[in-house]
C-alpha cells in the first residue's frame, strides 16, 4: 500500500486529515487543522490552525497557510482560514487568518494561485478565480468568481474586483474593478470589456452584446456616472447587466474604496 504521509511530516495530534490526503517530506501540519478528501500537502508546507481545508486541493511545496494575520490589530482571537475543493496552490504562495474573532479568510472553489501569492488576512476570493505568480492581496480585498489577475501587481486593502474582470500585470489597484472589464496601467484605468474572458464564457452573443453597449454608455459617452447609470436602467435587466449596475452602485457606498476610472477621466464618478 502507498505510503500517504511522509516520515519525516510533523503533524499535530490534533489536526484531523482524511485517510486520503497526501503529506510530503517536512510539512508541518498544526493543531485545529483539518483537511478533506483526496488534499495533497507538498514538501515543506506549514499548516496552521484553526484552518479548514476541503477535498481534492493540491498544496504545492512551500506554501504557508493559516498563520496569523499581518495586522497589528491582532491580538490573537480564534479566526480561521477556510478553503472549499478543488484548489491550486502553488509554490510558497502565503494566506494569512483573519483579523476579529470569529472571522476567517475564505477561498472558495476551483481556483489557480499560483506562485507567491499573498492572502491577506479577511480576503474572500470566490470560484474559479486565477491569481498569476507574485500578486499580493492586502486585508479584505474581495474577488469575484472567474475574475483573473496577471502577475505581479498589488491590490489595496478593502478593494473589490469584479466577476469575470482581468487585470494586467504590474497594475496598481487601489479601487474597485467592475465586473466584465479589463483593467490595467499605472495608474490603473478600465481600457476595454474582458473580450477574451467574455468570449471564453459562452455567454450568448445576445448578452455579450448589451455588455459592449453599457461599457460605451459607461466608459465613452462622456456621460455624467449618475446618468450613465441611468441609461444602463434602459439596456435591459440581464442577469450581467443587473450585476454591473449592482457592483457600480455599492462602490459608492461609505466604506467603500469607489471605482477605478475609465480611460482619460480623474474619476469613474465624473459628476
Amino acid at each position: 500500500m502507498k505510503t500517504l504521509i511522509h516520515p519525516t511530516a510533523v503533524i499535530h495530534p490534533n489536526s484531523e486529515l482524511h485517510s486520503t490526503v497526501q503529506v510530503g517530506a517536512y510539512a508541518v501540519i498544526g493543531a485545529n487543522v483539518k483537511v478533506g478528501p483526496e488534499t495533497i500537502i507538498g514538501a515543506h508546507a506549514v499548516l496552521e490552525g484553526p484552518c479548514e481545508i476541503g477535498a481534492r486541493n493540491h498544496i504545492f511545496p512551500g506554501a504557508v497557510i493559516g498563520m496569523e494575520p499581518q495586522d497589528l490589530k491582532y491580538v490573537g482571537e480564534p479566526t480561521w482560514v477556510k478553503i472549499g475543493d478543488n484548489n491550486a496552490i502553488r509554490e510558497y504562495v502565503t494566506i494569512n487568518r483573519a483579523t476579529g474573532r470569529g472571522e476567517a479568510t475564505v477561498i472558495g472553489n476551483g481556483n489557480l494561485l499560483m506562485a507567491y501569492v499573498h492572502v491577506g488576512h479577511n480576503c474572500v476570493i470566490e470560484d474559479s478565480v486565477v491569481i498569476a505568480n507574485s500578486v499580493a492581496l492586502a486585508g479584505h480585498v474581495h474577488i469575484e468568481s472567474r475574475a483573473r489577475l496577471s502577475g505581479v501587481l498589488g491590490v489595496h486593502q478593502f478593494v473589490h474586483i469584479g466577476g469575470m474582470s482581468m487585470v494586467g500585470g504590474m497594475t496598481r489597484i487601489d479601487r474597485d474593478v467592475p465586473p466584465y472589464m479589463l483593467v490595467e496601467g499605472n495608474p490603473s484605468r478600465v481600457r476595454s470589456l474582458n473580450l477574451v474572458g467574455l468570449k471564453r464564457s459562452g455567454m450568448p452573443a445576445e448578452d455579450f452584446q448589451l455588455l459592449k453597449k453599457a461599457f460605451r454608455t459607461l466608459y465613452r459617452s462622456n456621460l455624467l456616472f449618475k446618468d450613465a447609470l441611468a441609461e444602463l436602467e434602459m439596456l435591459g435587466d440581464t442577469e450581467q447587466l443587473e450585476h454591473l449596475r449592482r457592483f457600480l452602485l455599492l462602490s459608492q457606498m461609505p466604506g467603500r474604496r469607489g471605482l477605478i476610472p475609465g480611460k482619460g477621466r480623474k474619476h469613474a464618478s465624473d459628476d
